[in-house]
Order: structure tokens, then C-alpha cells, then sequence
């Protein structure tokens, strides 16, 4: 079977170091943390279910490092802990421009579990039954240009492939291809009070079809953002984002199941938390923070 194995995010634009280890701030000595949780089509039995903590610093004006952990649980019957740490080394062009080059490395565990799955014809899937606790080593690459204004990110989190389930012939029937994401972002200033933040992710493996993310935000005066999104042949969704202190932000958002899973679904659910904090003493957090 080949398709979409890499969790789903709607707030992409603020989960960015998990999907490009190019990703950086401008805040030296600040460092930045998340945590977010997924909750995907509600009501289906088997849906998804995804979190991850992920963390990242710039050590000095070219150097930034960072940490990332995703648990993926489908269907209480595949488990997957992906560990990784990142690495990026920013170019700082002419005004404020920057252009980052990121390295991912880490390992993922798999555990799959089938104790008391039945199939109505078990001859379908030969490997169905196999229990697997395994772990990969992977790294990942990735490129981000930065301005005031926009940003640009191509990332490929896993460069090598994990052969996961295997027949009894010894044919790999499950392996973890490579998948790129493509991202973008921009911030118009229509007014003092107003700003409006478009952006995009597409991504990409072999074997299914491209996915595409277009997001549009309205962020007021700083403190509280409003958005919409669409995800072609899949959802429609709506977000909320909350600064709720200068160095904390609190973001929900809501998908409406467009595609066949919607007659059984209620529609997925994802809120994160974001946090900055200063461990430095002569550092200063910059405001806003748009990306």
C-alpha cells in the first residue's frame, strides 16, 4: 500500500521545526516551545491520534539547535515515538534577510500490536498478524529563507526509508517513503490594528496524491487570530489563536471532513501551546513573532 504516512497538522505554520530542521528564529538566547495534540476524525474507529513536544534555541546569530518528539497512535494498534534532534546553520543576509540550512537526525520506534484484530478473510493480508516492535534511524534535511515579511521552507524529514511489515516471502509490504513538504507565508499590514497572514504547505510522496494546505489568518492587534483553511479533497477548518501573555500563546483549530470520511466523522479536533522563555539575561524577545 502506498499513501500518506507522516501525521497531519493544520496549524503547520506553528509546528514548523518538526516538519523543516532549517526553521529559525531571530531571538538569540530565547528558547521556543510547543506542544501540540491532534485528535482526527472523530468517530472513526482506528482514527489517528497524534502529539509531539518539540523545542528549539538559537545559540548564537548563525547557529540554532532544537529537539522534537511525536507520538503517532492509530487505532491503539500502531504506535510510533519519533525522537530527533536538529541542527541549522543561518546565513544573515542584508536587511534582516536570513536563508537557514537544517539537519534532522534521531530514531523512531514502531510497535504494532494486532492482539485480538480479525479480518473477515484473513488471506487478504498475509502480514496482518505480525507483531512488530522495531526501531529506525533516520535524518532529514531541509532549506528556509526568512524576511520580516514572508518565509519559504522545502524539507524532507526522513531521507531513508523504514521497511516496516514483511511476508513470509520476505517482501517488505510496508516501507515509510520519503516525504517533502513545501511551505510559504506572508504577512500584509492593511492597517495598525490588522494584519493578514496567508500561507501554504504542500506535501508530497510517492504513490499518493500531492496534498495542499491554503491557510488565511487575520491577526488583531497582535493578540488574537482568526483563520481559515482548506485542505483540497479533504477538509475545510477553522482557527483560533490566543497571545495569551507575552511569552505565551494558546492556538485551537477545528476540521470539517470533506472528502467520504465525513459521512462517519465529526471531524478532527487540534490545539497547541506555544511558550518563550528568556534564559539568557541580556537577550530580549522580539514582538511580534509572526512565523
Amino acid at each position: 500500500m502506498l499513501a500518506q504516512q507522516d501525521p497531519q497538522y493544520t496549524q503547520y505554520m506553528y509546528n514548523m521545526s518538526v516538519i523543516n530542521p532549517a526553521y529559525t528564529t531571530s531571538d538569540v538566547g530565547i528558547l521556543n516551545i510547543g506542544l501540540l495534540h491532534r485528535n482526527q476524525w472523530v468517530g472513526v474507529v482506528g482514527a489517528p491520534k497524534t502529539s509531539n513536544l518539540f523545542l528549539h534555541i538559537p545559540i548564537n546569530n548563525k547557529i540554532e539547535v532544537g529537539f522534537s518528539f511525536t507520538n503517532d497512535n492509530v487505532g491503539d494498534v500502531i504506535k510510533e515515538n519519533n525522537f530527533y534532534g536538529d541542527f541549522a546553520y543561518k546565513l544573515n543576509l542584508k536587511n534582516n534577510k536570513t536563508l537557514s540550512f537544517g539537519l534532522k537526525a534521531g530514531i523512531s520506534s514502531l510497535d504494532v500490536d494486532f492482539t485480538g484484530f480479525e479480518l473477515e478473510d484473513p488471506s487478504d493480508f498475509g502480514f496482518a498478524f505480525q507483531n512488530i516492535h522495531k526501531t529506525f534511524f533516520n535524518i532529514g534535511a531541509g532549506i528556509y529563507y526568512n524576511t520580516n515579511n514572508y518565509y519559504v521552507g522545502l524539507s524532507v524529514p526522513n531521507l531513508l526509508k523504514s521497511q516496516h511489515l514483511e511476508e513470509a516471502n520476505g517482501q517488505y509490504q510496508s516501507v515509510e517513503e520519503m516525504h517533502w513538504f513545501l511551505t510559504a507565508g506572508y504577512v500584509f499590514e492593511l492597517n495598525k490594528q490588522f494584519k493578514l497572514k496567508p500561507a501554504f504547505m504542500a506535501k508530497a510522496v510517492s504513490g499518493a496524491p500531492i496534498s495542499l494546505d491554503i491557510t488565511a489568518n487575520v491577526l488583531y492587534r497582535e493578540k488574537v487570530e482568526l483563520g481559515v483553511a482548506y485542505r483540497i479533497d479533504d477538509a475545510i477548518s477553522g482557527l483560533i489563536n490566543f497571545r495569551v501573555a507575552r511569552n505565551f500563546r494558546i492556538g485551537y483549530a477545528y476540521d470539517y471532513t470533506t472528502s467520504n470520511l465525513g459521512n462517519y466523522s465529526s471531524g478532527s479536533h487540534e490545539i497547541i501551546l506555544l511558550f518563550d522563555f528568556n534564559i539568557s539575561n541580556t537577550s530580549k524577545l522580539k514582538s511580534p513573532r509572526y512565523f
